[in-house]
């Protein structure tokens, strides 16, 4: 598993997250013409919908993308750092985020996060990489469904 997963699932599966968005809402809307039969949807595969009256067959691709739910990111964090021993700068420091869902923050594993996620600095710079690596990992959060405040990515 690579680190950046690491850190999702600790964000995502987390007890604490608070979870918003299609996942807890209401059951779907009837269809809109009684002849409309909607395919049954698996995980990670699209939406088709057949008209068998209209001879038509829709496919949305969109809704396969989406998260059956949505992670608030920085409450999760919040709580997480509210309930550990000591108070951690997560907000802008990558080894404090990363100290934050147990992961090792040695520079090691931030070089090898870094790689990951495609940084093409000088990883010796470590200052530069902490910078870029936290932004990096806030956006990728939100890519992957997470709900990330503007001010953090």
């Amino acid at each position: 598993m690579s680190l950046f997963d690491v850190i999702k699932k600790a964000i995502f599966h987390n007890p604490l997250a608070p979870h918003s968005g299609s996942g807890t809402s209401a059951p779907p809307a009837p269809p809109a013409t009684p002849t409309a039969v909607p395919a049954v949807r698996l995980p990670g595969t699209p939406v088709v919908t057949t008209n068998p009256a209209a001879g038509t067959v829709s496919l949305d691709s969109k809704s396969s993308s989406a998260p059956p739910h949505v992670v608030d990111v920085e409450a999760v964090l919040e709580q997480l750092n509210e309930k550990g021993g000591q108070r951690l700068n997560w907000r802008t420091s990558i080894v404090d985020l990363m100290k934050l869902v147990g992961l090792d923050s040695s520079l090691a594993n931030r070089k090898e996060l870094a790689t990951e996620l495609g940084y093409t600095g000088d990883k010796n710079d470590s200052a530069a990489m902490n910078i870029w690596l936290h932004k990096a990992v806030m956006k990728k959060l939100s890519e992957n469904g997470g709900k990330v405040p503007a001010s953090l990515q």
